[in-house]
């Protein structure tokens, strides 16, 4: 176990990477958050702060003699950084689980050989491999590059075999998955987290709702078809984090389909779709990953309350805080980013036994 005042170093300067600090902040920890970007907002909660490019191994080095123990809060993160620093101080969760999720093959590759479905799917490398891909799998079907793109950035629809030509270009150009589109009911996560001991412990699975590709809005409890599947989504996510010898919190996304559960993608970090459990669980998912990353006992994921609704303020819903602050149920976080732009998140607001309508904001409900 780490002691109080130790460094947890934290490779990402975003949002995540912010509420992290805070949880460790709690724990008695110091932070120190590594990032190239020019903004941070993780580091004006932190300790300290290296701003240097992920392949500046003085820089890196210096970074890891000053930590106890590195994380990081977003899975772009180059394995090859994860792997230096790796010979001069432990990082958790490993550099597996970043090769696993950074390349959209190799990650449902890796979950169907543990018996996971997924939708069809097939490799990608050039254009003329898209023309046979269609042939295989059939339209409509959607498009990925196989790394990056999150957000539903990297993406194109394809209808017919008429947009392959249009959504080759729309990403880029650039090797990528097909995937087959497939009937679903609803959209929900399973967040788990492993400790350093082997020990796994899961949160309740939020019903998750998205816009245009980013998440809008998570809420709890989630109709009867995902209570039914959630025991299964969870003990294969519960397999993928065993066989990565995982140690942290770990995120999987689902479809709840007649066939059961439908493995989509997973995210070797806290989740968007967690965020309710700040206020919704007993120990939130940004608490449980510094106490599993730190070496200390799991806190309990119970949920003492239902419902609990989260939703993202995105681009121009961040001007509605004021609103918000003057609820008295609304537990509201606003993320410090400084530009607005549509599409990006730039904080959540949380209620807690309290029904929430489609919008941004608490129906008439009894508390």
């Amino acid at each position: 176990m780490l002691p109080p005042g130790s460094t947890i170093g934290i490779l990402g300067g975003g949002q995540l990477g912010r509420m992290l600090a805070a949880a460790a902040a709690q724990l008695g920890y110091r932070t120190h958050v590594y990032a190239p970007d020019r903004e941070s907002v993780a580091a004006e909660v932190a300790a300290t702060h290296t701003r240097a490019a992920w392949d500046d191994e003085q820089r890196l080095a210096a970074f890891a003699a000053a930590c106890d123990v590195v994380t990081f809060e977003f899975e772009n993160v180059p394995v090859d950084t994860v792997r230096f620093l790796s010979g001069h101080v432990a990082v958790r969760p490993g550099a597996k689980s970043l090769e696993v999720a950074q390349d959209r093959l190799a990650e449902k590759a890796f979950v169907a050989g543990l018996g996971g479905r997924t939708a069809p799917f097939a490799a990608v490398p050039d254009r003329a491999a898209l023309d046979t891909a269609l042939a295989a799998i059939g339209a409509p079907a959607i498009l990925k590059t196989v790394r990056m793109g999150y957000d539903g950035k990297g993406q194109a629809r394809i209808a017919s075999p008429a947009d392959a030509d249009a959504a080759w270009q729309a990403i880029g150009a650039r090797a990528a998955i097909l995937e087959g589109f497939v009937a679903f009911a609803h959209e929900f996560s399973v967040i788990l987290v492993r400790g350093l001991d082997g020990e796994t412990r899961v949160w309740d699975s939020p019903l998750n709702v998205h816009e245009a590709g980013i998440l809008r809005a998570s809420t709890l409890p989630p109709p009867p078809i995902v209570l039914d599947q959630q025991a299964e989504a969870r003990a294969l996510l519960a397999q993928v984090a065993d066989a990565l010898d995982y140690v942290g919190v770990l995120a999987g996304e689902f479809f709840a389909t007649d066939a059961g559960p439908l493995f989509n993608e997973m995210a070797p970090r806290v989740h968007n779709s967690g965020h309710w459990t700040i206020e919704g669980a007993v120990a939130s998912q940004f608490e449980n990953h510094v106490r599993a990353v730190a070496g200390l006992p799991l806190g309990s994921t119970a949920v003492p309350r239902l419902p609990v609704t989260m939703h993202n303020l995105i681009g121009a819903d961040i001007g509605r805080v004021p609103d918000l602050l003057a609820d008295g149920a609304a537990h509201v976080h606003h993320y410090g980013k400084t530009e607005v732009r549509p599409g990006r998140k730039l904080g959540h607001v949380t209620w807690v036994g309290l029904g929430v309508g489609p919008g941004v904001g608490p129906e008439a409900a009894p508390r």
